[in-house]
């Protein structure tokens, strides 16, 4: 156990209590343009007061929360279904489908991104160019819709990987179970309702709090898009904006306030989803 304990404390650990203690570090830079030098100190509650008063960052939050409440509630439905038409009797081929799905997923996010911006940039888009023939004006990189957009690329990439821990699940339920169902008259959908769902549920609790996880580290898409999308801010997302305060602005205090906030949102909303499950189990 110690290569692994020694590898996840340098590379886990010690990044994160390096950027808590960085949160409550205020570094001043003295002369015009900080040519005389930096001084750090202890800044105890600044970095974060800073970040929650920054309009943008606090928006951005609330942004990704509502793309998780859609985008995850319909990437988590898809990934279903698709699981359970692919573990039915009736199945045909159902390995080269789930390779087919879980495809998307190896290609990188960045890559993923580019390949989608083709279909949205007019001109360029066959969708487009296609709707424009009939009439139709599409702008799938406007301030209404370039959210929606990234939606789909996020959901088109993890709707397979999703599906495959969904399929892991419903091969560990027992044949015996299925040939009792069906003794007792159950026909494809009641066995899906009454008996698969209820047994794959870990599962789901797993897929939800990963993609809940993810929705608050939204970045590679959001950035890629940007240079297509005047829509898409510095600060689009909560990931985007520690990034600009960090690397455009040169404020690494905030910055690491931003991700710490980040995380402690991750932690909150899931062990909140977690919790109300298990009350729910309870009743």
């Amino acid at each position: 156990m110690a290569p692994f304990l020694a590898l996840f404390v340098v590379a886990f650990l010690l990044p994160i209590v390096y950027a808590v203690g960085q949160s409550f570090t205020r570094v001043e830079r003295s002369g015009l343009f900080g040519e005389a030098g930096t001084t750090s100190g202890f800044g105890g509650l600044e970095n974060y007061r800073q970040a929650l008063q920054g309009t943008a960052f606090v928006e951005s939050v609330g942004r990704v929360l509502l793309f998780g409440v859609v985008q995850v509630t319909v990437m988590i439905v898809m990934a279903t279904v698709l699981a359970l038409l692919l573990e039915s009797a009736s199945a045909k081929w159902p390995g080269a489908f789930r390779t087919m799905y879980f495809l998307p997923y190896g290609i990188p996010g960045v890559i993923a991104t580019i390949l989608w911006s083709f279909l949205y940039v007019p001109g360029l888009s066959p969708i487009v160019d296609v709707a424009g023939a009939v009439g139709l004006q599409v702008d799938f990189l406007g301030p209404t819709t370039v959210l929606w957009s990234i939606a789909n690329i996020v959901t088109w990439a993890y709707a397979g990987y999703n599906m495959l821990i969904i399929v892991a699940q419903l091969k560990s339920i027992p044949g015996e179970l299925y040939e009792a169902a069906r003794v007792d008259g159950a026909g494809p959908l009641r066995i899906a309702w009454s008996l698969q769902l209820p047994l794959i549920r870990p599962a789901l609790l797993l897929a939800i709090v990963f993609s809940i996880i993810g929705t608050l580290q939204l970045f590679a898409e959001p950035q890629v898009l940007q240079s297509v999308s005047t829509a898409i801010s510095n600060e689009y997302t909560p990931n985007l904006a520690a990034y600009n305060s960090a690397f455009n602005n040169n404020d690494y205090g905030v910055a690491a306030a931003q991700s710490v906030l980040i995380a402690l949102a991750a932690f909150v909303l899931s062990g909140l989803f977690l919790a109300l499950t298990a009350r729910k189990d309870r009743s």
